[in-house]
C-alpha cells in the first residue's frame, strides 16, 4: 500500500494539534492536583475540569484524523476548510467552555460562558458533517 503525503495545510493543522497536546498534558498534571484535593474546588468543579480534560485530549486526537481524511475527499474551499478544522475549533472551544463556565471561587453552576461549550458542539457538529459528506460524495 502506498503511503500518501499529507497536503501542506493537513500537516500545518497536524503539527498545531501536536503541539497542544503539551497544553493537555499539563492539564493531566493540574488534574492530579484536583484530584489529591490541593486546589480547593466544589464537586461541580472538578465535574467540569474533568470534562474539559477529557473533551481536549478526545476531540484533539480526532482532530488528528480528521486531517488524514480531509485529504481522501473532493471538498475545497469553504466546505474543506470546515471539514478540517471543525473538529480541532470544537476541541479548543468546548475545553475552554467547561473551564471558563466553572471559574471562580466556590462555584456550584455554570455562569454565562457554558455558551462557549455550545458554540464549540455546533462547530464539532458542522466539521463532522462537512467531513461525512465530504467522505461519502468524493
Amino acid at each position: 500500500m502506498a503511503v500518501v503525503p499529507l497536503s501542506d495545510a493537513s500537516r500545518v493543522v497536524a503539527g498545531l494539534l501536536f503541539l497542544t497536546i503539551v497544553t493537555i498534558e499539563f492539564g493531566g498534571w493540574f488534574m492530579t492536583k484536583i484530584v489529591r484535593g490541593d486546589v480547593p474546588m466544589t464537586d461541580f468543579q472538578k465535574s467540569f475540569a474533568r470534562a474539559g480534560h477529557a473533551h481536549a485530549g478526545v476531540l484533539v486526537t480526532l482532530g488528528l484524523v480528521c486531517q488524514v481524511l480531509a485529504d481522501a475527499t473532493t471538498l475545497t474551499g469553504a466546505a474543506g476548510w470546515v471539514a478540517r478544522l471543525g473538529v480541532p475549533v470544537a476541541a479548543a472551544l468546548m475545553s475552554g467552555g467547561f473551564f471558563a463556565s466553572s471559574a471562580g471561587r466556590g462555584i456550584t453552576a455554570p455562569n454565562r460562558f457554558i455558551a462557549i461549550l455550545w458554540l464549540g458542539a455546533a462547530s464539532l457538529a458542522a466539521g463532522v458533517i462537512a467531513l461525512g459528506v465530504g467522505l461519502l460524495t468524493a
